[in-house]
């Protein structure tokens, strides 16, 4: 299982990157291995607020139907609209290809709620 350094991590199996004042947000390749084949990604539109915990779309597979939870409170600047015609981005490239969303956060204080890679492996790896 891929689990890039450097990048932070929710109990939800969301990664967030850190870009300046911007967070690009994703899943993770555990995620989408125990999704398995993703057919359908529904996503918020640029401008939309998105609160901590709180589903902000979804992601379709062959076997269910998933919702993102938000890794952090904030506004919506930018979405991957590639995802639209090639959800299996999120199967390919789940860390280069398959970003989700870009996010300016209300408070980048959240950040450190999150974990680091090495806990997110040891929460993975437990389950």
């Amino acid at each position: 299982m891929n689990v890039p350094e450097g990048l932070k991590y929710s109990e939800e199996h969301e990664w967030v990157k850190e870009e300046g004042d911007k967070l690009r947000i994703g899943i993770t390749d555990f995620a989408q291995s125990e999704l398995g084949d993703i057919v359908f990604v529904e996503l918020p539109e640029a401008g939309d607020e998105i609160e901590a915990d709180e589903p902000f779309g979804s992601v379709e597979s062959v076997k269910t139907v998933s919702e993102l939870y938000a890794p952090v409170n904030g506004k919506v600047v930018e979405v991957n609209e590639d995802l639209e015609d090639n959800p299996e981005y999120v199967n390919e490239s789940p860390y280069e290809k398959a970003w989700m969303i870009v996010v300016e956060p209300s408070n980048k204080d959240e950040l450190n709620e999150l974990m680091s890679a090495a806990a997110y492996k040891e929460m993975t790896d437990d389950e």
